[in-house]
């Protein structure tokens, strides 16, 4: 098979290391791919959003399968036009990515179908959003309707900050369009994890568990990010809570689309908050999370590619793991924290150098998976080429361990050998699984 993989990010590394294992790959491209993901796949010089270049160069390649890695593209529709060239590719329609490309689309589809959440209202009037927040008076979520690449939640704990988010939001623009609508959310409390299943509209098969880390600082303090790091699985996630979460979350979320003739095949994940009444939505995404598959695939020895085309061709039915935890997996616990670019999650500087990315290939157990980075060829050197930093979120080192403890430990040795100017990398990635247990 030939296979596309669109996207940049640490995320298409992390899904290109994985594709190259499959014994029915013979080749892989990627669009337009990062420094990293050169040494695996044929990068070609084409943005993730330019649809139509993307489906001639299918086309003209004769891909057997295109996977999609970020949102952008699958809310502007690239499955449905790639379908209708008969083309196969790996992820939702435009009507069903519309459960994260519009988060008042997602949270009214939950409140029809009666799905666990937050109570909320969605405004797009600030003054009416600042006199509904004064009313309630008490600490309250905003967040952008539209897509703010994971940056447009803010949690407030005081009448003021949520005021403040508003005006950002809607009058100061600073998500553009996707700020036009804010919904205003009753804050969840308790253990937040990540769900991640593949689903052809009937069957479902969960993946691994996994906890993000969002803020920028160590104990979550600071802006919100697209993620500063993640860990699986996720010791609050019992099978008895998996099954759950199946049941009343994500069948009726499939079942809800389905009645409204929306058929989602793809990836969707749900982050959850495990709260006392039991586990309630906080978002829906409609691929894979980023940083989360880059703790989750280096633990499924199950092969993604056949999960991709039975999923494709609604034979979900047919794959090993037709139910939860039936995939082949290592059972060792897998840690990845991201470094990034100084003044990320705001402006940030590019091309610096990075060092040492030569001396962590030789650790073992330990897999760095490229994010915003660019390769640059040097003469008088004894090394053909250089990487450079070229993003916000740079590298997500990842290792794997006997417990969860260990698996800590090995990444962040891993992580004092690279570093670049400006560098910078939470802590306390992982801490919260230990507290919870031992894994």
């Amino acid at each position: 098979m030939r296979v596309l993989v669109i996207g940049s990010g640490g995320r298409e590394h992390a899904l290109i290391w994985k594709i190259a294992q499959s014994k029915l790959v013979d080749k892989i491209f990627s669009a337009p791919g990062n420094g990293g993901i050169t040494t695996q796949a044929e990068c070609i010089n084409i943005k993730a959003e330019d649809i139509f270049s993307l489906l001639e160069f299918a086309s003209r390649e004769r891909i057997d399968l295109t996977v999609v890695g970020p949102e952008l593209p699958l809310s502007s529709g690239i499955v449905d036009e790639f379908t209708k060239a008969g083309l196969k590719i790996f992820g939702p329609t435009k009507q069903a990515a519309r459960l994260e490309s519009s988060k008042a689309f997602a949270k009214e589809l939950m409140r029809r179908y009666e799905i666990p959440t937050a109570d909320f209202c969605i405004f797009d009037n600030p003054r009416e959003a600042k006199r509904y927040i004064n009313h309630k008076g008490r600490p309250c979520v905003v967040k952008a309707d539209g897509l703010a690449a994971g940056k447009g939640v803010v949690v407030c704990k005081t009448v003021e900050e949520a005021e403040r988010a508003v005006d950002l939001m809607m009058e100061e623009r600073i998500f553009g369009e996707a700020g036009n609508r804010v919904i205003v959310e009753d804050c969840l409390e308790g253990e937040e994890a990540s769900i991640i299943v593949f689903t052809d509209s009937r069957k479902v098969i969960p993946l691994a568990s996994s906890q993000d880390h969002k803020r920028i600082y160590d104990n979550d303090r600071g802006a919100n990010t697209g993620g500063m790091g993640a860990y699986s699985p996720a010791p609050v996630v019992t099978p008895e809570l998996t099954h759950r979460i199946i049941e009343t979350i994500i069948y009726p979320t499939i079942k809800g689309l389905g009645e409204e003739n929306i058929f989602y095949k793809g990836i969707l994940y749900v982050g959850i908050m495990v709260t006392a009444d039991g586990p309630k939505v906080l978002e829906f995404n409609v691929r894979f999370g980023d940083p989360e598959t880059q703790a989750i695939l280096p633990r499924l020895n199950s092969d993604l590619v056949e999960l991709m085309i039975l999923t494709i061709e609604e034979r979900l039915e047919q794959a090993r793991g037709r139910e939860a935890g039936d995939l082949l997996w290592d059972k060792r616990p897998c840690v990845c924290v991201v470094c990034s670019s100084a003044g990320y999650p705001g402006k940030y500087e590019k091309n610096k150098e990075i060092f040492g990315l030569e001396e962590i290939e030789k650790m073992s157990d330990i897999i760095v998976f490229h994010a915003g980075t660019k390769r640059i060829p040097i003469s008088d050197s004894p090394l053909p080429y250089k990487y450079v930093t070229n993003g916000g979120r740079v590298l997500g080192i990842t290792g794997l361990g006997n417990t969860i403890k260990d698996a800590i430990e090995k990444t962040y040795r891993a992580v004092e050998r690279v570093n670049f100017d400006g560098m910078h990398y939470r802590k306390d990635i992982g801490r919260r699984a230990v507290t919870l247990s031992v894994i």
